[in-house]
């Protein structure tokens, strides 16, 4: 297999004077990447503009997906969905796509307000009413849940080793016990599309903590729609995640499911970044897990009944 070129700045910027009028005279408008790295696949062009690069194959299949997907998605979703004012290869077989910037910042850099909990409830509703049968024919993969109990024992481990480096107070884990992760579990049927990304960085926010767009539509699957409230608790905290599932007309349920998966993400997560793996900064995972844990109104996981709403 060919080794696809290293991009560079010279690289974007051949690029973007072939794709954008006012860039053809002159040098053009200024690139630079989103996040340093050895092989940056993110830059910013100018200050309308973001231009992505897929670095390898599989990335392209995704970018390929993540455009049609879009499409699917945004008369269901009422924030702003990026744009992709040109798309085409910046190497042979390797994708890119020149999107218009939406406006504001991130969730790490702006609270959501009560009516940006509104709004993140119209997302997760936006989500839940997007055909899955139609995402599944433009490639978006159907996944299994994942085991809260197999996690559960996965983050008790972790946890001891985070208290060892007097980083989190294991004892806290015992709130999930063995049954209560059972009685937990995804309910069948339930199955809806997923952003599967819902990072602070992928959440546009106003400075009046509005959320006006969504990024990052590259990883969505249909599957568990506990992984996006789980999603939501690590990016803005789970009291504003489940106000904004619960808006949504999630029950008790997928709430407390995603909460859980949160928590115990955010340990197994900080615990593998303190041994060495892992390339999130060790800051932006200890916000992740004062997010997860702070407390919420809806912790009594054993009244819990059969005939509690799901969805």
């Amino acid at each position: 297999m060919t080794q696809a070129p290293t991009p560079t700045a010279d690289t974007v910027r051949r690029l973007v004077r072939s794709l954008l009028k006012d860039a053809s005279a002159g040098a053009g408008p200024d690139v630079r990447p989103v996040a340093e790295s050895a092989e940056p696949a993110t830059w910013w062009v100018g200050t309308r503009h973001v231009l992505r690069l897929a670095p390898d194959r599989e990335a392209a299949l995704r970018q390929r997906r993540e455009l049609r997907l879009r499409d699917l998605v945004r008369p269901h979703v009422p924030a702003a969905v990026p744009t992709s004012v040109a798309h085409g290869e910046w190497t042979p077989g390797l994708t890119y796509t020149l999107d218009a910037l939406v406006p504001g910042g991130s969730a790490r850099e702006h609270d959501v307000s009560a009516v940006g909990e509104a709004d993140l409830a119209a997302l997760l509703t936006g989500l839940r009413e997007v055909p899955a049968r139609q995402a599944e024919t433009l490639g978006v993969p159907r996944t299994s849940p994942r085991s809260l109990e197999a996690l559960r024992r996965a983050a008790e481990r972790s946890a001891q080793r985070l208290a060892a480096a007097d980083e989190f107070d294991a004892g806290r884990l015992h709130q999930l016990t063995q049954a209560a992760a059972v009685q937990l579990a995804a309910q069948p049927g339930t199955a809806v599309l997923v952003h599967h990304g819902l990072t602070g960085g992928h959440l546009v926010v106003s400075a009046d903590g509005r959320v006006r767009g969504v990024l990052g539509w590259a990883e969505v699957i249909v599957g568990d729609p506990a992984e996006d409230i789980a999603g939501l608790a690590l990016a803005v905290g789970s009291p504003a995640a489940v106000r904004a599932a619960t808006l949504a007309g999630y029950g008790a349920r997928p709430c407390l499911r995603g909460l859980w998966l949160a928590r115990c993400d955010a340990v197994v997560r900080l615990a593998e970044r303190l041994e060495g793996r892992g390339a999130t900064p060790l800051p932006e995972l200890r916000v992740q897990l004062r997010h997860a844990w702070e407390a919420i109104l809806l912790e009594r996981v054993t009244e819990l009944r059969e005939g509690d709403e799901e969805e």
